[in-house]
């Protein structure tokens, strides 16, 4: 099992920045790849961006290039994302999770967090 607990979330402003966090607990980090997704309320849950367990590669959906960076910090069990030039339409709740597959479906991944709020003003 692995646990995943994310923070960093709240409200920004449009144009304003937020860095995601996820600590990982359990299983060793280091042999998971890592993902971020967001669920708009009425949408379903998407998938924002990925990094491969070593963190040599990565991978974004097209609407944050550019804006977000995911990253991790395999000593510290953290992967992050750092969400910058934030639009209203990134509010969401983010969730990270981890899963033995590198990619973009849901079904890659076999660990979720609990999520966190991002809200982003006009």
């Amino acid at each position: 099992q692995v646990q995943l607990v994310e923070s960093g979330g709240g409200l920004v402003q449009a144009g304003g920045s937020l860095r995601l966090s996820c600590a990982a607990s359990g299983r060793t980090f280091s042999n998971y790849n890592m993902g971020w997704f967001r669920q708009a309320p009425g949408q379903e849950r998407e998938f924002v961006a990925a990094i491969s367990w070593s963190g040599g590669r990565t991978v974004y959906t097209d609407s944050v290039k550019g804006r977000f960076t995911i990253s991790r910090d395999n000593a510290k069990n953290t992967v992050y994302l750092q969400m910058n030039s934030l639009k209203p339409e990134d509010t969401a709740v983010y969730y990270c999770a981890a899963g033995a597959t590198f990619g973009t479906p849901r079904r890659a991944y076999d660990y979720w967090g609990q999520g966190t709020q991002v809200t982003v003003s006009s």
